[in-house]
């Protein structure tokens, strides 16, 4: 089980991450693009993920990880439920997230 304090340390550990206010959610960005949010007090975040690994996350359990049940679902916005992720699994969709829209050169930093 990941909580978000875990969401906030991973997501500020990649390079040049930021967390900024975005509307009433907390917002994790590089280059001013939001790869992730949580709302304070709620146990779900969001991440912005590829077609592909959206598909390939969302087979895990849908208990767990589940695309937002709209059009930004198909843009590739995902919810996770962070009491029932594990940590390394989180750990590994934050860095997706982060890789979708970091610029190449900070993408490249991240080992998967």
């Amino acid at each position: 089980m990941a909580a978000t304090d875990d969401l906030r340390t991973i997501a500020l550990s990649f390079p040049e991450a930021t967390e900024e206010l975005h509307f009433e959610k907390t917002s994790f960005r590089v280059n001013k693009k939001i790869f992730a949010t949580a709302m304070p007090g709620q146990d779900r975040a969001t991440v912005k993920l590829s077609a592909t690994d959206q598909d390939a996350f969302c087979t895990f359990d849908s208990n767990v990880i589940y695309p937002v049940p709209n059009k930004w679902g198909k843009q590739g916005w995902t919810h996770i439920n962070l009491k029932t992720i594990q940590p390394e699994m989180l750990t590994g969709i934050l860095k997706a997230a982060y890789y979708e829209v970091a610029p190449k050169h900070l993408a490249a930093q991240i080992l998967f």
